[in-house]
């Protein structure tokens, strides 16, 4: 297995990969090189937590997902070890390590040589999928680690879904997301395949209350009141796993949702701006909820209009979504915006929100909130959900250690 940096690549994996599903994907990932921002700013892969969660939300996103071929349990272990020292070689900002022998293919793929980190991250997570019979792990998959049920409205893609390892990868410049994922993708050729890759860009979430709500493609600030990740209060009580799960190696760590939702632009725009505002719950202009006049004022769901009726529609997105409707249920939500060009079947533009947020119980949290989204969101009618994927993203390491050495422990 070559799952780490020998002095001689094997090529016949890899060529496949990058033949395929890397060197499509690069088509897609090279229309947004031209939306980007360098920066010199870097996060280090090693704490607590994994980078990528509590982090300032990044201006781009590479998320891949991966299927193990490998039928060797070490080869996964000593893989996970590798991606680990890449990890923390990428986010630092320097190339990957290996042979400087010309009459070899070089360990770097070589397209961000000489520019800034760009604040780059990496997130991993493991999926259900894993902990099947093919490396004794069975007995190590969390309770909260279940399959997400069928929603009314999925249309999901298999090939786009699922996935026994998954690598978010968030950047403030397109290409250094891309070189990450790309570099680990090789790294890993004999032990993982690529199942799917979607980049995005241009974030829509702030995820503190210091910096601005960015809009989505609907025209809409989106996710005010959802979970902060600059308030540790919040953040333990709705995002990180603690003492009561039932398996050691989770504390520390949340659960990742990813969700890629279509969004229907052509119809959305030919609604009226009154139409649009009822749908969402707030006005497009300031992003204020319709009882308030700046985006952050609390909404009163209890405020009726001249007719009698809720000035916040019932079915408004921001009443659906809100915790009071869900059982006190809050996500940390962490989306980006998406365009993948023209769909062939109708001609619209396949664009929405890559949506990804982090739960420490996702049937409780994630699961609550789609159950009642997708049945009483006046959005629902514009929106349909194309892929999902379920996955457990360990705690962070020291130095030395492995991402998610415990669960292989």
């Amino acid at each position: 297995m070559n799952a780490r940096h020998d002095d001689a690549w094997t090529l016949s994996r890899r060529d496949a990969l990058l033949g395929t599903g890397l060197a499509a994907a690069a088509a897609t990932a090279a229309a947004f090189v031209g939306s980007r921002g360098a920066s010199a700013a870097t996060h280090d892969f090693h704490g607590v937590h994994q980078g990528g969660i509590a982090t300032p939300v990044q201006q781009h996103l590479a998320f891949a997902t991966f299927d193990v071929t490998t039928a060797s349990r070490g080869d996964l272990v000593a893989l996970m070890s590798t991606w680990t020292t890449a990890a923390a070689t990428l986010t630092a900002g320097r190339a990957i390590n290996g042979s400087r022998s010309p009459n070899y293919p070089p360990a770097d793929t070589g397209e961000v040589a000489g520019m800034a980190p760009s604040s780059l991250t990496l997130t991993f997570g493991v999926g259900p999928s894993l902990f099947d019979d093919r490396f004794a792990l069975r007995p190590r998959r969390p309770a909260a680690l279940a399959d997400l049920p069928a929603f009314p409205g999925d249309r999901l893609d298999p090939i786009r879904s699922g996935g026994d390892l998954c690598v978010q990868a968030c950047a403030d410049d397109s290409l250094v997301a891309f070189h990450a994922v790309r570099n680990l993708a090789r790294v890993g050729e004999d032990v993982v395949a690529l199942r799917n890759i979607q980049f995005a860009a241009g974030r829509a979430s702030s995820g503190s209350v210091a910096s601005e709500t960015p809009r989505n493609l609907l025209g809409f600030k989106d996710g005010t009141s959802n979970v902060r990740a600059d308030s540790p209060g919040d953040m333990d009580e709705h995002v990180w796993v603690g003492s009561e799960s039932d398996q050691s190696w989770m504390v520390g760590g949340t659960y990742l949702v990813a969700r890629r939702i279509r969004t229907h632009l052509e119809q959305w725009s030919s609604l009226s701006l009154e139409t649009q505002q009822d749908t969402i719950g707030r006005f497009r202009e300031s992003g204020a909820p319709l009882t308030g006049r700046r985006e952050r004022d609390a909404m009163d769901l209890s405020q009726l209009n001249s007719l009698g009726l809720p000035v916040i529609p019932s079915s408004a997105h921001v009443r659906v979504a809100s915790a009071s409707a869900n059982n006190g249920a809050k996500i940390l939500r962490r989306g980006f915006n998406f365009a993948d060009g023209i769909d062939p079947r109708t001609g619209e533009i396949d664009a929405g929100l890559m949506f990804i947020c982090f739960q420490k119980d996702p049937r409780r949290q994630f699961v609550t909130l789609q159950d009642n989204l997708s049945t009483n969101d006046a959005l629902s009618r514009y929106v349909t959900h194309t892929a999902s994927g379920l996955f457990a993203c360990p705690p962070g390491v020291s130095k030395g250690e492995a991402i998610g050495a415990q669960l292989f422990d």
